[in-house]
């Protein structure tokens, strides 16, 4: 059965899961400090075409290897929206706040927040229902690798804490040769738990940043 009730199926959400996964809602919406915010996209508004321009940029275009139609896209997000897998969600940000009034406010990154007990990599480790996994994608190349991604790490971690008291850890699972978001996590403090073949065409990095040293990620043998 497709769990998200539509057409359209999300190809990593595991659909053989226990009830007690099953029954954990979607990652919540955390609340960032300015001059950051977040909102869900919007499958039916001009959204859809944003992300199709994005994911065709060479950067995210070798990160995440989506170069989809804005029509896929929209697709894709009415299936996360109507299941509990993930959450598809545009990150703002005030410049006029930091100092650059010129540029105003405008959304720079794309970021899906999902429950990787319900996901593939919940095949590697021992997860928790309320566990919440994330991707990033920066859309301006213009912000990579000057400081503005690792600052919005830092206010997005406690965030998701504070949004879901019961998660007991972050995952993330970049792409192995995605040496930037590598970089990101451990500048960051995750641990890294190594490189997984995922499928024949799926090698990943996975780290995980624990709520507390007792809820550290313990790897399936």
């Amino acid at each position: 059965m497709n769990p998200t009730g539509t057409p359209y199926v999300l190809a990593r959400e595991l659909t053989d899961i226990s009830d007690e996964v099953r029954a954990a809602p979607a990652p919540p919406l955390p609340t960032l400090p300015a001059p950051f915010d977040l909102r869900l996209a919007a499958p039916d508004s001009d959204d859809p075409e944003t992300l199709a321009d994005w994911m065709n940029r060479p950067h995210l275009l070798a990160a995440w290897e989506q170069p989809w139609s804005a029509r896929r896209r929209r697709q894709d997000w009415q299936a996360q929206l109507a299941g509990s897998y993930s959450r598809p969600i545009l990150v703002g940000y005030d410049f006029a706040a930091a100092g650059r009034p010129e540029l105003g406010r405008r959304e720079v990154a794309y970021l899906e927040l999902y429950r990787p007990a319900k996901d593939e990599i919940a095949r590697l480790y021992h997860a928790d229902p309320y566990d919440v996994a994330l991707h990033i994608a920066t859309a301006d190349i213009e912000l990579v690798g000057r400081g503005f991604m690792a600052e919005f790490i830092r206010a997005l971690l406690p965030a998701i804490f504070a949004a879901e008291p019961k998660c007991r850890r972050l995952l993330a699972d970049p792409d192995h040769r995605n040496v930037a978001v590598r970089r990101l996590c451990e500048k960051n403090g995750w641990p890294s738990l190594g490189e997984f073949d995922i499928r024949s065409d799926r090698r990943i990095s996975l780290y995980s940043l624990p709520r507390t040293p007792a809820d550290a990620v313990t790897l399936r043998k």
